[in-house]
């Protein structure tokens, strides 16, 4: 699944390319690429017609678009599941072999007129849903001033990227659980937007071991927690996101290439970059974690001698 900088590159480049927009028609071409929107495919294409985008917002992994036009107050939101794709094209370009839903937009100079969703797998999908006001009367996530957030996002924490958020905000919501360290940061209500890649990376820069009990934690690890994945996050987003999934792509088609600088994720058996600098042999172990990996340091990461579910 896409995380969070893969979904702040697809954002960007919404909102260069399709904020300001009016919606000139919408054709839904598979209803379960719409299903989360209640009153069905006709009334989705019905609803954005005529509307125009206003604002293009993300929180965690969640994305949106304000819309301006709409009879109650509602925002579009866009879920990207683990295949969807956001593509810009032209309307002369080749329909994907996927294409679920296709938005004709009004001219802009030098724009593509159309904004396809693509989603082989179809977990994703395409929704209006109502606004609600900020539960701390802040900003509704990045790319957003308004203090609204969708619904359908309401109940997650602010992201790492988000400047509302601090170091203190993760020591509360930590030490509020009694439960291994890398369930709670994957824990969209503790943080939004740490998925498993980003989680092993951080914890490995933090020094940390995934299995500490949150009831243990002191204010000072994690603000080192905290500082590696605001790092984490900011160099992946600069390298326009990990892609270990080709069927992943941003809004233009291009993939990111941060997974070619990763320092745990992925590297079984492999020599652990910081013990190799300080004169030390070990190697990167992977563990089954919640159906998935970990993979961390047994050096540098030491782990716990009471492992907390």
């Amino acid at each position: 699944m896409p995380e969070l900088p893969e979904v702040e590159v697809v954002r960007v480049g919404l909102d260069k390319w399709v904020r300001g927009r009016r919606i000139e028609s919408v054709q839904v071409l598979d209803p379960r690429s719409v299903r989360r929107h209640h009153d069905g495919p006709l009334d989705f294409e019905h609803s954005l017609t005529g509307c125009t985008v206003s604002t293009v917002a993300r929180r965690g992994k969640f994305l949106w678009m304000d819309l301006d036009g709409l009879p109650e107050p509602a925002a579009l939101m866009a879920h990207l599941g683990m295949s969807g794709q956001l593509l810009v094209e032209e309307p002369a370009a080749p329909d994907e072999k996927h294409l679920k839903v296709r938005l004709t937009l009004s001219d802009m100079p030098d724009a593509p007129a159309e904004l396809r969703f693509v989603d082989q797998r179809i977990f994703g999908g395409m929704f209006l849903s109502p606004l609600a006001a900020t539960s701390d009367g802040g900003p509704g996530g990045a790319g957003s001033m308004s203090k609204f957030i969708p619904q359908a996002a309401a109940h997650i924490a602010r992201d790492v990227l988000d400047p509302v958020r601090s170091a203190e905000d993760l020591y509360t919501s930590l030490r509020k659980k009694t439960t291994q360290l890398k369930r709670a940061i994957l824990d969209q209500e503790v943080i939004s937007g740490v998925g498993n890649i980003y989680a092993d990376e951080a914890l490995w820069a933090a020094g940390l071991s995934g299995l500490r009990n949150t009831a243990t934690i002191r204010r000072f690890e994690v603000t080192l927690l905290n500082e590696a994945l605001i790092d984490v996050m900011t160099r992946a987003l600069e390298a326009g996101g990990t892609s270990f999934d080709s069927l992943y792509v941003n809004v233009n088609g291009a993939s990111g290439y941060f997974s070619r600088s990763l320092n745990a994720y992925g590297r079984e058996g492999e020599p652990c970059l910081r013990c190799l600098e300080q004169g030390r042999q070990s190697l990167i172990r992977r563990d089954p974690f919640m159906g998935r990996s970990s993979y961390s340091c047994p050096v540098c990461q030491p782990r716990p001698r009471r492992i907390p579910r």
